[in-house]
């Protein structure tokens, strides 16, 4: 991607981060993404909600010992009020803070990259949108495989109509980390309904496979019928999920999401068919998009290869056959929220091609979660999604 367009003849968007300390996985990614294009510089920190951890990240990180903050609500209001204070906050914490931290940001007119889920609770996420809506501030949503390339190909397929009528969408997250009871931070709070949330599985992963179909189909849900198991003694929340989904204008779709399947790494995958032709794209193999127009040979087009308009450009970096992925993914999510950053700063609009989730896309997220929920303790009755 290119530096063109930034204010200020290139300068770096000021950022900061809440929680995402030294022992935190998806701060460092957040990190790097950020960097990736070099559009924001790190300059503050509420990096953990223990004190101690809280100064010892942000040294390790090079922050001015006076941008380390011990709590988020200390750290929104003296940034606030700084003449070089952040302008964008990275809220990478567990769930269940979502809701307070990006509150306190939105309100001082701070920008807001926020972590997925957007919260823990369906009414949090109902008042974060008020939040947002309220604030002059941009919300932007990391769900970070809309930012591959050929996802972007599929979406921009399917919205010229080379699908035709959009029929059927089958959508799978499978992964086998959580298969056995484990003893490490990110399985001790992603199994805590009080921190995920009520959803396990369908929250922590469910929530991409959902959001990936609906951005590359375009189609609104409407209701779902999920049968949810814990299948780990003693888990209190869901670790596989089944679920059928009703599309308005009448397109059905199916998700399976299960993170005790041995073998499964990060098998995201999406298929998706209409009256003219299907496509298949997998996370793991993400250069790659297979298109079958009905009646004719399998088709491969692949990133920056011929056919790939829409994953070329702004969106890849590397001539076809060098591969890109999970941190490019994630970097086009932060370049395009800086692309947004920088128009909403000088009183315009960002360049048509920027796309990036919304707040409303996380309550949508939300509301899918709480929908499954909701039908699994009904026998995997039908249900209306709220939201």
């Amino acid at each position: 991607m290119s530096n063109e367009g930034q204010s200020d003849q290139g300068r770096r968007i000021r950022l900061g981060m809440v929680g995402g300390g030294n022992d935190a996985f998806i701060g460092a990614v957040h990190r790097i993404a950020s960097r990736i294009d070099d559009r924001f510089e790190l300059v503050a920190g509420a990096l953990s909600s223990t004190p101690e951890r809280a100064q010892a990240s942000g040294k390790a990180l090079g922050l001015a010992e006076d941008r380390v903050y011990d709590d988020f609500k200390a750290m929104a209001i003296r940034e606030a009020r700084l003449k070089n204070g952040i302008e964008a906050v990275s809220i990478v914490t567990p769930n269940h803070v979502h809701y307070t931290a990006a509150r306190e940001f939105l309100k001082r007119g701070i920008h807001v990259i926020c972590d997925k889920p957007l919260t823990s609770t369906l009414a949090d996420a109902k008042k974060l949108v008020k939040a947002a809506e309220s604030s002059d501030a941009l919300f932007v949503l990391t769900h970070n495989y809309t930012g591959y390339p050929m996802v972007r190909q599929a979406r921009e397929m399917v919205a010229n109509g080379d699908l035709g009528t959009i029929r059927v969408v089958q959508v799978e997250y499978a992964q086998d980390w959580l298969t056995e009871q484990i003893e490490i931070k990110q399985a001790e709070w992603r199994t805590d309904p009080a921190r995920s949330g009520a959803g396990g599985s369908t929250g922590d992963i469910g929530t991409h496979a959902y959001n990936l179909a609906s951005f590359v189909s375009g189609l609104e849900l409407e209701s779902l019928a999920a049968d949810l198991q814990a299948f780990v003694p003693g888990r209190q929340v869901d670790d596989n999920g089944h679920v059928l989904m009703r599309f308005k204008g009448g397109a059905r779709g199916m998700l399976w999401c299960s993170q005790v399947a041995p073998g499964n790494e990060n098998a995201l995958r999406l298929r998706v068919y209409g009256d003219k032709g299907g496509l298949e794209w997998e996370q793991e193999n993400p250069n790659y998009l297979w298109v079958t127009p009905f009646g004719e040979p399998k088709r491969l087009i692949t990133r920056n290869g011929a056919g790939s308009d829409a994953a070329a450009g702004r969106v890849s970096r590397v001539p076809p056959g060098h591969p890109e992925g999970y941190l490019e993914g994630f970097a086009n999510i932060y370049t395009e929220a800086a692309e947004a950053i920088v128009a909403h700063q000088s009183g315009g609009k960002p360049d048509g091609a920027v796309i990036y989730p919304t707040v409303q896309d996380g309550l949508k997220g939300v509301a899918f979660v709480d929908a499954c929920v909701r039908s699994s303790a009904r026998d995997a009755a039908w249900v209306k999604v709220d939201g």
